[in-house]
């Protein structure tokens, strides 16, 4: 089963080099990607997601090179962030929700049946008609997931989606995200016990992977490692 594979990246921004020869294998269905801020966990996760280009090195995400194949990663694979308002674009929560069929060759009927059965599934069909910039953060962030999944990706790549949510909503949306729903995740987190949840763990340091395993040894490893 293709996940991601990473043989030798670099990756520069400006005059940093925020992913340094970073050589990765990840198969699991979920994985979480943890480490301190600037430690270049939100670039690698850009890099799968084909929004940061190598310098050097072979990045492969479902068998796909991001840089020279870029409209069939972005049909493949789908990103979240931690502010939904970053990709909420339209003025009512159903058609924000259409707005990410657009590229798909469907007709009006599977399109709407899409969108619906998207809105029920994550609890939004009675706000089909609300605008979309009135609802609360945690509407948002589950109309952001909507977004994505009504795409059917095959991965999702998710950059700290629960950090500005109170713990119900925080647990809705993970609980989305992490539901065997036919993808995989990559889900870049500061919440340990998030990260606890997933099969795999890797620890981003100093712009380097430096552990990957299983949860509880790479999050122990990353604890001892912070300097409090």
């Amino acid at each position: 089963m293709t996940g991601v594979e990473l043989e030798n990246v670099h990756v520069r921004l400006g005059d940093t080099d925020v992913l340094r020869d970073v050589t990765l294998s990840l198969r699991a269905r979920t994985v979480a990607v943890v480490g301190e801020n600037g430690s270049g966990k939100s670039t690698l996760a850009r890099l799968l997601s084909g929004l940061a280009v190598a310098r050097e090195g072979t990045v492969r995400v479902l068998g796909l090179d991001p840089a020279r194949q870029v409209a069939e990663l972005r049909r493949r694979v789908a990103v979240v962030f931690s502010n939904p308002d970053a990709q909420i674009v339209m003025p009512t929560v159903a058609e924000d929700v259409a707005f990410s069929l657009r590229t798909e060759k469907l007709s009006r009927q599977e399109r709407t049946e899409r969108v619906t059965a998207a809105l029920g599934r994550f609890g939004l069909a009675d706000l089909a008609d609300r605008s979309s910039h009135d609802l609360s953060g945690g509407q948002k962030q589950l109309l952001a997931l909507c977004g994505a999944f009504v795409r059917e990706p095959e991965l999702v790549v998710a950059d700290e989606p629960t950090a500005y949510l109170d713990a119900p909503n925080a647990r809705r949306v993970a609980d989305h995200l992490l539901e065997d729903a036919a993808h995989r995740l990559v889900l870049v987190t500061h919440d340990l016990a998030l990260a606890r949840r997933c099969e795999v763990a890797v620890l981003v340091q100093d712009g380097a992977v430096t552990e990957v395993g299983a949860p509880d040894d790479v999050l122990a490893a990353y604890e001892a490692s912070i300097r409090w």
